[in-house]
């Protein structure tokens, strides 16, 4: 528990950090938005259903990643600005990091929810419907980008964060489909033993 309440308590900080005079108030809202949702539906499912501490730990990542977006925007990332002139890279790749996550971090989530529920029993089906679930939510993230920016115009083009590259919707999916296969891969068997042991300690 003490670890759960350092992570959302870190989460809470951030959160404030970031909302003082933010690149953009609009774009910070969107930006955020997802990670205030997540944390209030791990909150009020917390008695019902308590993820491993190492899905716990992957939702933190996720969330600063996503608070430090809405922070400056995925296009003014300091770092990735740093990055783009040292490596002479066309664009800042933050939200490439992003979306990596998008998929990385809802993996983990959708494979212990499918492992302890027992709603699937066979580790090939088990990563593949793991990684289409991933993959649907990156599409669906980037119909509601698609759908922000038709409604806002303008306002919407920070969250949107293209950076005039024709192909970013594309590779957004791209990336969070390959986090995906890469946690299953990596974190696979770690994630099995962990959920093991939390159901021998309970």
């Amino acid at each position: 528990m003490k670890l759960i309440y350092t992570l959302l308590g870190l989460t809470v900080l951030l959160l404030i950090w970031s909302a003082i005079s933010p690149y953009e108030y609009f774009t910070w809202f969107l930006e955020v938005l997802p990670a205030i949702i997540g944390v209030l539906v791990l909150i009020i499912t917390f008695n019902r259903f308590r993820f491993t501490n190492f899905v716990y730990v992957l939702v933190f990542f996720h969330c600063a990643i996503l608070i430090i977006g809405g922070h400056y925007t995925y296009a003014e990332v300091p770092l990735f600005d740093w990055i783009q002139d040292a490596l002479n890279q066309t664009r800042n790749n933050y939200d490439k990091v992003g979306h990596f996550a998008q998929g990385f971090v809802p993996a983990m989530i959708a494979r212990e929810l499918l492992i302890r529920k027992q709603v699937v029993n066979t580790t090939k089906w088990l990563n593949f419907i793991v990684v289409c679930i991933a993959m649907a939510i990156s599409v669906t993230y980037e119909f509601i980008e698609w759908a922000v920016s038709l409604g806002t115009g303008e306002g919407g083009d920070s969250f949107l964060g293209t950076q005039g590259y024709i192909w970013d919707t594309q590779s957004d999916m791209l990336y969070a489909t390959i986090g995906a296969i890469l946690a299953l891969v990596i974190f696979g068997k770690y994630h099995s033993s962990q959920i093991k042991a939390m159901e021998t300690k309970n």
